[in-house]
């Protein structure tokens, strides 16, 4: 939540939270979590729809089915055509597991048909279209790993990287989302893939240069939310995925790796170049 509302307000923005778990954790590991009460979710969505209105949503960390459940009724009673973005949060920077296994079929059934942008990595796509087990520890952080062997329905592992990306990105887009931007952390090529359900054309890559020095913690969310709030002022889904991964991509390369013992933090804001001034 606290990249989010970073992100937020580097592009602009102002951002309103609805929390749905309170994580114990810092930059080595998630110590607990402790879901807020799907009661407790819908009061903070209805409470900022009474008085300040929504022009995006970004759906990060959902943690329990209720809770996915509760999300998704929310999402219901936002304004027609309010664009949702949803970022699948499955494995913690520090490798913890934060989305329970019975949430993960709600998630699939309630959420991604109700999304207008869906941001997975790799692994997160590879276990939503079932090709492969929850995401592990491996598979945490900004990385060049391909991780985990695809199950029935998905290519064989070692198909070339791009070819399977597409693949996996169309199973995704199957599941409903209107777009899926499939980022590129976990791949060789660290490019985006972005697939609008509305064009039934290629993918387009959107390139970006890796950070392999920079910090990533928070990487994943600051890209969906960066995105949110580029759809909040007004642009299309692919000018706003384009302006994510720059975003995004400096955070990374900035990030705080004076920060804590582990991932240190993205910096979105420019902190360090705040200090200096």
């Amino acid at each position: 939540m606290q990249a989010d509302l970073k992100a937020f307000a580097r592009c602009g923005v102002h951002g309103c939270s609805a929390i749905t778990a309170i994580t114990a954790q810092n930059t080595v590991e998630v110590r607990a979590v402790y879901p807020v009460s799907p009661d407790a979710v819908i009061a903070q969505v209805r409470a900022v729809l009474a008085d300040i209105g929504v022009d995006a949503v970004k759906v990060g960390m959902l943690g329990t089915a209720s809770v996915t459940l509760a999300v998704a009724r929310a999402l219901d009673e936002l304004p027609a055509q309010t664009p949702v973005v949803v970022d699948p949060v499955m494995v913690a920077e520090s490798g913890a597991r934060l989305l329970d296994p019975d949430a993960q079929q709600a998630l699939v059934q309630e959420i991604l048909p109700r999304a207008t942008v869906l941001t997975p990595n790799l692994p997160e796509a590879r276990v939503l279209a079932g090709w492969a087990d929850a995401p592990s520890a491996s598979d945490a952080g900004l990385t060049d790993r391909r991780v985990g062997a695809p199950g029935p329905g998905g290519p064989a592992f070692g198909a070339d990287e791009d070819e399977e990306a597409e693949a996996l990105a169309r199973a995704v887009l199957a599941l409903g989302p209107r777009v899926v931007v499939l980022t590129g952390g976990h791949r060789a090529r660290a490019a985006d893939l972005f697939l609008d359900s509305a064009d039934a054309g290629s993918a387009v890559s959107i390139e970006g240069e890796r950070h392999p020095d920079g910090a990533a913690h928070g990487s994943g969310c600051t890209h969906s939310s960066v995105l949110a709030a580029q759809l909040a002022l007004g642009r299309s889904s692919l000018q706003a995925a384009r302006v994510a991964r720059v975003l995004a991509g400096e955070a990374v390369a900035n990030g705080l790796r004076d920060i804590g013992q582990g991932a240190g933090p993205v910096d979105v804001l420019g902190l360090a170049r705040m200090r200096s001034d």
